[in-house]
């Protein structure tokens, strides 16, 4: 499967500390790591994993992390299609917690240099799916209206950002929305829901719940003692993608994308290696948690 993943491509410096301080407090550093991040290339890597063919599109600067960034990429399978700006590659901290919650520092740098003419009309004609983050409204709505266009399917996580955009023209072309807990209140509140025809509500470590065709239907997840939860949410969307397009059940697609998340909270920094076996495994062996309502 061809998937578009278009959206912010970072430097990641993920540090592990004994507590998140309060205002005049102080935590211990207890490990740190590096890696190439941002929510289009989590979830590519995650596709990767599973088997899927993903290209990025997004921007970096021309420094060394922007160069790190392309190789880890390309190291891990994952073709990308990024622009170079004039402006530094984003860099985000991620400040994690002995229980896996994460803190997030960083600047935009880079991250939204790229326009929809840098993506060829020929190189989205051969997608499956397009998959849109967190951008600048404008380019979001104009890729989402050329995959429309083309026949695409449009999937789009906006994440924390979406109270704070207006992504309406974006939505419009979108057949697959996801959000966390505030985000959908959000989307309530400004009567988004009613444009998609699928929401996908993830709750963490409580599972997700999918609104689609007129159904609920809720997963309660996979208990799995979490190292560090950045990037969980792209692994969910990662797994969700793949196996809605593969399963005719809803739930079975759920299940899925519950699992990736879960699994991807089993290692430090944001970016999940992924494999079906394991997902699979997560998924047969685990306890019956789904729950649907008309």
């Amino acid at each position: 499967m061809r998937v578009i993943c278009a959206g912010h491509v970072n430097w990641d410096v993920t540090l592990h500390v004994d507590q998140l301080p309060k205002p005049d407090g102080e935590g211990r550093i207890t490990d740190r790591a590096q890696s190439s991040g941002g929510s289009a290339a989590n979830v590519a890597v995650a596709l990767a994993g599973l088997d899927a063919d993903p290209l990025v599109l997004g921007s970096v600067g021309p420094d060394d992390h922007g160069t790190k960034a392309r190789r880890e990429l390309a190291a891990m399978g994952v073709e990308t299609l990024l622009v170079e700006a004039d402006e530094p590659t984003a860099v985000k901290y991620l400040i994690v917690d002995e229980n896996g919650d994460v803190v997030v520092l960083g600047n935009d740098g880079a991250n939204e240099a790229f326009g929809p003419s840098n993506l060829p009309a020929e190189t989205l004609a051969e997608a499956d799916h397009l998959h849109l983050t967190g951008q600048d409204p404008g380019t979001a709505a104009a890729l989402a209206r050329d995959a429309a266009t083309a026949d695409i399917p449009v999937s789009f996580d906006p994440g924390r950002r979406l109270p704070f955009r207006d992504y309406s023209a974006v939505l419009r072309h979108v057949e697959i929305l996801f959000c966390n807990g505030p985000e959908a209140d959000h989307a309530r509140d400004s009567g988004l829901f009613e444009t998609v025809p699928t929401v996908v509500v993830k709750h963490g470590d409580c599972g997700a719940t999918a609104y689609t065709d007129g159904r609920t239907i809720t997963n309660a997840g996979y208990p799995i003692e979490p190292v560090d939860t950045a990037g969980a949410g792209d692994a969910f969307a990662a797994g969700y993608l793949l196996a809605n397009a593969q399963e005719s059940d809803p739930k079975r697609a759920l299940a899925v994308a519950n699992a990736c998340g879960a699994l991807a909270t089993r290692s430090t920094g944001a970016q999940a290696s992924l494999d079906w076996e394991s997902v699979w495994k997560l998924v047969d062996d685990g306890p019956p948690s789904e729950t649907e309502t008309p």
